[in-house]
């Protein structure tokens, strides 16, 4: 047996969050005991409860920088992985994910003596569009994090490219594992697509283009306004909506209202219905900056909903450009807005089937996902690619 510590960040609604849990949920039993560590606060604190499975909730685990509690924060876990090691002899591994977890975790698990960590990155905490200072400092924390890491792994050959070019780590040290979704939940789903949209307050006979994100920067939601509004200039009877939220809800509504489209986009808030939600869509349309590999875009391509999105890091390795959907450049308004017409106008063209694209769905099956991690777990434990975890020497 072999004990498997994973520490995230903030239990909010995001694949990172929802993949952690299915994880730490579907391990093998006779393999694994899973526990989680996780901050207090999170749209999904219920489900890791339900979950059955030993969790700690930390005040001091937060997303923002705060010294005070990044220190806190540092010490608790480390006093939890302390009492797990000593309340058996199993091997422990410790996982982490997120930037502030993956940090923090890591080295808490460098000074409570936990021989293997290992970090997923599902994005990285650094990107183009902060300020030199900023993400020079976070990839220094990375590469010196680096060094008490175990193995590393990669939801993206992009990623793993980008990590490699950081200097974070070489390619003998990092594992390719998609990160996964459950095909079926959207390919198999029947729906009364009239009734549902209804439900939504949107017309049953109108074209319907939808994004499901955060209201993060990350994700640039004004953008996909913006495009709604170029959009309905050339196409009124066409409908738009949001699921998700945060903290640029108050930026987004102010923009629908000064554009003159309150009627026509509708913000769903967070939803438990995304399958649903999917399935009634003509387009779906993700406008990030930056990402890992969004699964939100393979849960539209398992619906069978033609995609636009942004040429950004795992999004270029699953679009297929003309047959799928489009890639346009980060930020292209009018670039996302054409792409949308190409489509509404001509729908027969992306009338794509399912099972042309199941080796690239299969690749990311949520089941497989766990397998792999599971297989690495034990291959680290038995030694295979091992490395002991030593103090750094630049200290």
């Amino acid at each position: 047996m072999i004990k498997v510590v994973h520490i995230i960040t903030k239990l909010e609604l995001g694949g990172a969050q929802e993949n952690t849990l299915y994880t730490v949920s579907h391990l093998d039993k006779n393999k694994f005991i899973p526990i989680l560590i996780t901050g207090s606060e999170g749209l999904l604190i219920d489900d890791a409860k339900r979950l059955g499975i030993e969790t700690h909730f930390l005040p001091s685990l937060v997303r923002e920088i705060n010294p005070v509690k990044d220190i806190q924060a540092l010490l608790d876990i480390r006093r939890l992985l302390l009492s797990i090691k000593r309340s058996s002899q199993l091997p422990i591994i410790v996982h982490t994910h997120s930037s502030k977890a993956g940090i923090i975790g890591r080295w808490a698990a460098f000074f409570a003596g936990i021989p293997v960590a290992i970090h997923t990155y599902h994005g990285y905490g650094f990107n183009d569009y902060q300020s030199f200072l900023k993400r020079g400092l976070f990839i220094f924390l990375e590469r010196l994090t680096a060094k008490i890491t175990t193995r590393f792994i990669a939801v993206s050959k992009n990623n793993i490219e980008k990590g490699i070019y950081a200097e974070i780590f070489r390619s003998n040290g990092v594992e390719l594992i998609r990160s996964g979704i459950d095909i079926s939940e959207f390919s198999d789903i029947k729906i009364d697509k009239a009734k549902k949209k209804k439900e939504l307050g949107i017309e049953p006979d109108k074209p319907l283009v939808g994004m499901i994100a955060c209201f993060k920067p990350q994700k640039a939601p004004l953008d996909f306004i913006k495009a709604a509004h170029l959009v309905h200039q050339k196409m009124p009877d066409v409908r738009f909506i949001v699921a998700g939220d945060g903290d640029l809800r108050p930026a987004m509504e102010d923009l629908i209202n000064s554009l003159g489209l309150k009627d026509k986009i509708r913000l769903l808030g967070f939803r438990r219905d995304i399958p649903e939600i999917m399935k009634c869509l003509d387009v779906f349309v993700l406008t990030s900056l930056w990402e890992g590999l969004p699964r939100v875009i393979l849960q539209a391509f398992a619906a069978g909903i033609p995609v636009v999105a942004t040429a950004v890091d795992g999004s270029s390795e699953v679009v297929k450009n003309g047959v799928n959907g489009f890639l346009v450049k980060p930020g292209d308004v009018e670039g996302i807005a054409e792409k949308i017409v190409n489509i509404l106008q001509k729908p027969e063209d992306f009338k794509f089937k399912i099972s042309d694209f199941k080796s690239i769905l299969n690749e990311f099956d949520i089941d497989l996902m766990v397998k792999k991690q599971e297989e690495l777990y034990e291959r680290l434990v038995k030694g295979a690619g091992y490395q002991i975890m030593s103090f750094p020497q630049s200290f």
